[in-house]
């Protein structure tokens, strides 16, 4: 993206505004979505458009991180860190892309009519998940060099205030223009943390596997929490 005119931010705490980008991001794949379906593009086409819209926002720097990850777990212990700094794409790398893109395709052309609702919520949970990565587990070359966002970092119920507030209040505008029953209350409330739970055991198991966390790992966290809550709900909102 170009840089603001007049305005130079200073980036040491951009995490916690991370996910309010993400919902920037979804939300610009869902106008995408609905302009290109008005001229009855086929779905998989706007499918396919609307993740190369995502990676052409981000730089694809988070499938790169997914790439690296991928093959840091898959060389092993002995291996893993050279792995992940290697600038090469090893087997496991091209594997983790393939396997993510075609998840990411099955589930937003299932979703269909409701995929501009779910971009916004996929790339907000997906960001979550890097300020739970971040403020829960070690970066692994500390040694090194010390993560920028864990050196500036005020903890987790600090960075992620601005993102409950936003989710909070775009909740309780979205309840008080409708008037629904309650089923579909809750069913608002519950796509709409849809989220949540895989955003923590995402790292988790990312950090288990790796024995810390670093940019590469953040990043695909970040890919894998919004594939799994684009499937999530797909089949919430299209069961059958």
């Amino acid at each position: 993206m170009p840089q603001w005119p007049l305005i130079k931010p200073k980036f040491i705490r951009i995490a916690r505004f991370a996910p309010l980008i993400g919902l920037f991001i979804g939300f610009s794949q869902s106008v995408f979505w609905l302009f290109l379906s008005y001229f009855n593009w086929p779905n998989i086409s706007v499918a396919l458009i609307s993740i190369a819209i995502n990676i052409f926002i981000t730089g694809g720097l988070h499938i790169d991180g997914l790439m690296d990850t991928a093959d840091g777990i898959g060389a092993g212990p002995s291996k893993r860190m050279e792995a992940i700094k290697d600038s090469r794409v090893g087997a496991m790398g091209v594997q983790s892309l393939v396997i993510i893109l075609i998840l990411q395709l099955a589930a937003i052309i299932k979703l269909d009519f409701y995929a501009p609702f779910a971009f916004p919520l996929a790339s907000f949970w997906g960001r979550i998940s890097q300020i739970f990565a971040i403020g829960n587990y070690e970066y692994i070359f500390k040694e090194k060099s010390v993560s920028i966002h864990q050196k500036h970092w005020k903890g987790i119920s600090n960075e992620i205030r601005p993102s409950l507030l936003i989710i909070g209040m775009g909740l309780i505008f979205f309840l008080f223009f409708n008037n629904f029953d309650i089923s579909y209350i809750l069913l608002v409330i519950f796509c709409m943390s849809s989220g949540l739970i895989t955003s923590i055991l995402i790292p988790y198991f990312i950090n288990k596997s790796l024995g810390g966390q670093n940019g590469d790992s953040y990043g695909a966290g970040l890919v894998i929490t919004e594939t799994i809550t684009l499937l999530i709900l797909s089949i919430i909102l299209v069961p059958n």
